[in-house]
This record gives structure tokens, C-alpha cells and sequence, in this order.
């Protein structure tokens, strides 16, 4: 403009220059007050009312999934394993028969021992008889009591004797009866892990070897650990009545690593009688109905626990949130437009959102856009919007 000026100046002299140079005054004073105006407007932001919902507040733990029983299957009884009646990883009913040992051994040991029975009973009928004869002898005083305490003793040694080979035609049975090894439980079965012409060791000691092993897949357990001070927290609001007791059998939620949503519903069933000095924590169980067999033993997932009664909770997002040393604050707009910040006590999430416990109330209008733009005292222009959860997100 200057130089377009100048260059007007030149061609048509200086009256002419004090002309423009008039009207160019006359533009620059036109446009100073737009551009006050601008400079002076107050900012704008999003602002809404905080989230009204009833909710029960949840704490997550990361756990485990455990069999509700697990068998190890060892043999009682040594031998050659002849047979494998299961096929490796499938669903077995209590009661199946899954391994047989070569029986041939303990058949002939099971005839020996009613041998022995037999002739026990036959040595317990010639004493009886022996005793009779004495018995009607020593009536008469044909013999000498000497001789008739002989034949009752050797009657109650021989029916001793007859006694123990019952026992041992007993232990043989059941010897032959290990010869079947019988799934003990119903569930899922691993591999077989000896194959058929080993020698199997049994018995009660400790070299007993391994054959397979058995877990149960419905009921499942969902094992996990609890801190201790979250284990007080909760004791703290049992104690002042606002949440059900944890050792009672109280509704909890669980999902696997790529579940967005809480599909699994059990009961928490078990809390430990001690917190683990070295770790802190406490270890709490819940159980989980498993119809389909889709959760697995040693699986890992994420379980939730109400950490509270139902209650209307005030939520905002965390993006509302700042930072004020060790204070957090929320930023707030009067109806005059004027930012008010207000100290709040957030808890939890939920939803996608963060629980105000204190500091708000359901009336206030907080930024949830546009903070970088407020001050705290300053004016805005507030623009009305909106807060939804996460699940009101969602697409679809």
C-alpha cells in the first residue's frame, strides 16, 4: 500500500499524495475496532452438566482360571501296561476305563490265596471235630485237661488262620481290581504319558509313576489376589454397611484377554484365612458355570468386584480433568460465563468415565473441550454439549 502510494505520489504530485495518504488513515482507523473486537471476545469451550447414573462401582484383578478338581493318575499296583482305552485330550465321565495293567499275575496270586483260605478252613474243621472228641472224653475223665486246652487253642489258631487268608483273598481283589485304572473324576483328560508294554510303578510310595492326568471343566475356578489395601477397603465398607460381605457369595464378573464386556457371571466363593506377608495380598476365588467347555484350566483373564452398593454416581470424562499440584480440578463455568475451578475427590472409572465423589454437583456446567483456552477467573463463551459413556459411543 506504501509503496502503491509512493508511486501515485510521483505521478500526480504532492496534493494528490496528502489525498490518499487521507483515505489510508481513514482505512486503518475502519478496521482498529474490528480487530479490538476480536482481540477482546471471550473464548469459546464446550461445557455439560455431569453424568447422573446408577451404578455399582467394580474393582478389576487380573487371575487365573483353575480346575474345581484336578487328578493326577498314578496305578496302586505294579505290572506291564497292556492297554490305553481314551483317546489323548478328550472328555472322559467318571467311571471310564482308561488303562489296564497285565492282570495274569495278580489272578494266579488271587487263586493262591483262596487255596490258603480253603485249607485253613478244612485245618478249622479238624480241630473243631478233635476238640468235640476231647470235649466228650474229658466228660468222662478220659483225658487230661491238658490235652482238652490243646484242642481249643489249636481250634482258635486255625480259625486265626482262616481269618488271614480271607484278608489276603481280600488284598488280592483289590489288587486285581488296580489292574483297571477307572477315571476317578469327570473332565478333561491329558496325554497318556507311558505307552502300552512299560513296566508301570505302583504302590504308596513316592516313585509311583505318572500316567495321566484329569481336571474338571464345569464348575471352573477363577483364582486371584487381592491387596491388602484393597482387602481393608473393603472391609471398611462392609463394616459401615454400604457392601455385602466378601466371604459371602456375592455376584462378580469375568472376561477373557479379547473380551471388550464383562459375558461371564459367578459367585465369589472363597476367601483366604490370612494375608501373604511377603507379597501382601490376599487370595480370593470365584466360580464360574462352564456348560460349553470354552474356559480352560490355566487361562488368564480379568474379573470384576462391586466394590459398592448401587448408587447415583456424578461422572465426567478424564479429558475434564487437570491437575493442580496434589489437588485435581475441575474447571467450571458461572452463568456469567466466568471460569470457577473446583477441587474434586475422582475415584474410580466406569464406562468409560471417571466417578466424582466429591466437589461436584449434578447443576455444575464443567469444560469437557477447550481447557487450554480457560483461565480461572477469566470470561468464555460456553457452548452446550453433551457426556456419554462409552457403551453410548459405540458404534452400532
Amino acid at each position: 500500500m506504501v509503496r502503491l502510494l509512493k508511486t501515485l505520489g510521483k505521478i500526480v504530485g504532492r496534493k494528490a499524495t496528502h489525498i490518499l495518504a487521507a483515505v489510508s488513515a481513514l482505512l486503518t482507523l475502519s478496521l482498529q475496532p474490528s480487530a479490538a473486537m476480536a482481540q477482546s471476545a471471550p473464548p469459546p469451550v464446550t461445557v455439560a452438566n455431569p453424568l447422573q447414573r446408577e451404578i455399582v462401582e467394580y474393582t478389576e484383578f487380573t487371575g487365573q482360571f483353575a480346575p474345581v478338581q484336578y487328578v493326577e493318575l498314578r496305578s496302586r499296583v505294579s505290572g506291564y501296561l497292556q492297554e490305553i482305552k481314551f483317546t489323548d485330550g478328550q472328555i472322559v465321565s467318571k467311571g471310564d476305563l482308561l488303562f489296564v495293567i497285565d492282570p495274569r499275575p495278580f489272578e494266579a496270586t488271587l487263586a493262591s490265596m483262596r487255596a490258603l483260605l480253603a485249607q485253613s478252613l478244612a485245618r478249622v474243621d479238624l480241630a473243631d471235630k478233635q476238640l468235640e472228641r476231647a470235649s466228650k472224653l474229658r466228660e468222662k475223665d478220659f483225658v487230661a485237661s491238658s490235652t482238652y486246652d490243646e484242642r481249643v487253642q489249636e481250634k482258635r489258631v486255625s480259625m486265626a488262620a482262616a481269618e488271614i487268608a480271607r484278608a489276603d483273598i481280600t488284598a488280592a481283589e483289590l489288587d486285581l481290581e488296580f489292574t483297571r485304572i477307572l477315571a476317578p473324576i469327570a473332565g478333561r483328560i491329558s496325554r497318556h504319558e507311558v505307552s502300552v508294554g512299560n513296566l508301570v510303578s505302583g504302590g504308596d510310595g513316592s516313585g509311583n509313576t505318572l500316567l495321566t492326568t484329569i481336571v474338571s471343566i464345569d464348575p471352573i475356578y477363577f483364582d486371584f489376589d487381592m491387596s491388602e489395601s484393597a482387602y481393608l477397603g473393603y472391609q471398611r465398607a462392609v463394616q459401615s454397611g454400604t457392601l455385602q460381605s466378601t466371604r459371602e457369595a456375592i455376584p462378580v464378573f469375568a472376561r477373557l484377554t479379547d473380551e471388550p464386556d464383562w459375558p461371564r457371571e459367578g459367585t465369589l466363593n472363597f476367601v483366604d484365612n490370612q494375608v501373604d506377608r511377603t507379597s501382601g495380598t490376599i487370595r480370593m476365588r470365584a466360580v464360574f458355570p462352564n456348560t460349553d467347555g470354552f474356559l480352560t484350566p490355566g487361562q488368564f483373564g480379568r474379573i470384576r468386584v462391586p466394590g459398592s452398593d448401587k448408587y447415583t454416581a456424578l461422572l465426567i470424562p478424564d479429558e475434564a480433568i487437570v491437575s493442580d499440584q496434589s489437588n485435581k480440578v475441575v474447571m467450571t463455568v458461572s452463568e456469567d460465563g466466568t471460569v470457577v475451578p473446583k477441587v474434586v475427590r475422582p475415584g474410580p472409572t466406569y464406562d468409560g468415565l471417571r466417578i466424582v465423589r466429591k466437589g461436584l454437583e449434578p447443576g455444575d456446567r464443567i469444560i469437557i473441550k477447550g481447557l487450554m483456552r480457560a483461565r480461572p477467573g477469566a470470561k468464555v463463551t460456553p457452548q452446550e454439549g453433551e457426556i456419554k459413556g462409552a457403551g453410548e459411543r459405540r458404534p452400532g
